[in-house]
């Protein structure tokens, strides 16, 4: 028999196999100082395209004075325990109006965190005799919770519509054998290429066929839709989505997160959901935190429209200067370049080091061999100088990608 850990030392993974030359600044970056358009990364500042605080609250002194006040008056601790047991508090409650007010939906529950709340809501609303039906692009916390399902599952090719009504007539007979019922799964916004999520089409299938539509609106939250209420919204389909989850982690700049949906379905993952029964309760700064973040996307439309004037900036001159954005139609604007993963890392180091320039970067295994995403995330925070630069320093690595300089500095470096 093999020690379990001979497998792990052996195999370290698609991306752990690159730590020794990665981690601490292609992984694990430390990016310091307040969080804004420009970071200190090693020692000096860069424009940083890495944040998602879309419409520039992290720092915002209104926030910043009530996340102080509240943690000065209740500490990090309070409330103690599960909210089902000893951690409920009125603010809790009041946040999940509020929440459901704004989306348009009966009631909402709070989770701790978006990631565990949607794995945990997917293992929640399914029974083995139900079927799910999802995009294959689906965020990894969609992709989880889909693991966890007892029952037969269906991917669609993303936002395929030949290929979603497909698999829901084989979701059909199944559900059907089964006497079960049928769960689509698809975001909002896909986070990685930055498009919308065919809400609208897959809304109309429901004359059609029996399902219901369980919607990942972590970025389009805050961004899209009149007043920034989502892409439901911004569609005209919100009425169509059965439970709709966003996250705090995005346009509202801190942690947590909401479903929303039927008073009976909230209620019931109230009661079904096992990470928030048996986790700790949202601590009280950031729950009043984000009251008063929903408040401010409420009531200061120039936040929304300060983030689209970047965006529209920053898009449109990336296009213009000749690079390919994919097929985005959000705040997300992917550039897309071919090369391999030393190429990868050595095109960033030279953007960070001698261009100022702090964005991700998407390589195998999370896209296909020969590709990179250079994946960068607009703020309100942004100016329009940071565009102008970063659009330079673009240019300038596409020329040497292009050149073959990044190959022989990685085949050096081997």
């Amino acid at each position: 028999m093999k020690d379990l850990f001979e497998r792990i030392i052996a195999d370290k993974g698609p991306l752990g196999k690159w730590a020794k030359q990665a981690e601490g600044y292609y992984v694990f970056p430390k990016l310091e100082g307040p969080i804004s358009n420009r970071m200190i990364f090693n020692g000096k500042k860069i424009i940083t395209w890495s944040i998602n605080d879309y419409l520039g609250l992290a720092n915002h002194p209104e926030v910043l004075k009530i996340d102080g006040e509240a943690a000065t008056e209740y500490g990090m601790a309070y409330p103690m325990g599960a909210r089902m047991m000893s951690g409920h508090t009125k603010y809790h409650e009041q946040l999940e109006q509020e929440c459901a007010a704004f989306v348009d939906k009966e009631a909402a529950y709070l989770v701790n965190f978006g990631y565990q709340g949607m794995v945990s809501a997917i293992d929640a609303l399914v029974t083995k005799n139900d079927v799910i039906v999802y995009d294959m692009d689906t965020h990894a916390c969609i992709i989880d919770g889909v693991r966890l399902h007892a029952g037969k599952r269906f991917v669609y090719r993303h936002n395929d519509m030949e290929s979603f009504e497909k698999n829901l007539k084989r979701a059909t007979k199944m559900a059907e054998a089964n006497n079960g019922g049928i769960l689509v799964i698809s975001e909002g916004v896909f986070g990685m290429r930055g498009e919308q999520g065919r809400l609208k089409e897959i809304i109309a299938l429901k004359e059609k066929y029996n399902f219901r539509l369980l919607v990942d609106d972590a970025h389009g939250f805050g961004t899209l839709g009149e007043g920034g209420r989502g892409t439901g919204f911004e569609q005209g389909v919100q009425d169509g989505i059965d439970v709709y989850f966003a996250t705090f982690a995005k346009a509202m700049a801190g942690i947590g997160a909401f479903f929303a949906g039927n008073k009976d379905v909230i209620q019931y993952l109230q009661y079904n959901m096992r990470s928030q029964m048996f986790a700790k309760s949202l601590p009280m700064p950031m729950v009043k935190g984000a009251l008063k973040r929903l408040d401010m996307i409420r009531t200061m439309p120039e936040l929304k429209e300060n983030l689209w004037k970047i965006t529209n900036a920053l898009q449109s001159g990336l296009r213009a200067a000749g690079f390919d954005l994919g097929t985005t139609h959000t705040c997300i604007t992917p550039v897309f370049l071919k090369g391999e993963v030393p190429e990868a890392m050595a095109l960033v180091h030279d953007l960070r080091e001698n261009h100022n320039v702090f964005c991700s970067i998407v390589v195998y295994p999370v896209i296909p061999k020969g590709l990179m995403i250079l994946r960068l995330i607009p703020t309100a925070s942004h100016t329009l100088e940071d565009v102008e630069e970063t659009i330079l320093a673009f240019s300038a690595i596409r020329t040497k990608l292009e050149n073959g300089d990044y190959k022989k500095i990685a085949a050096a470096m081997q």
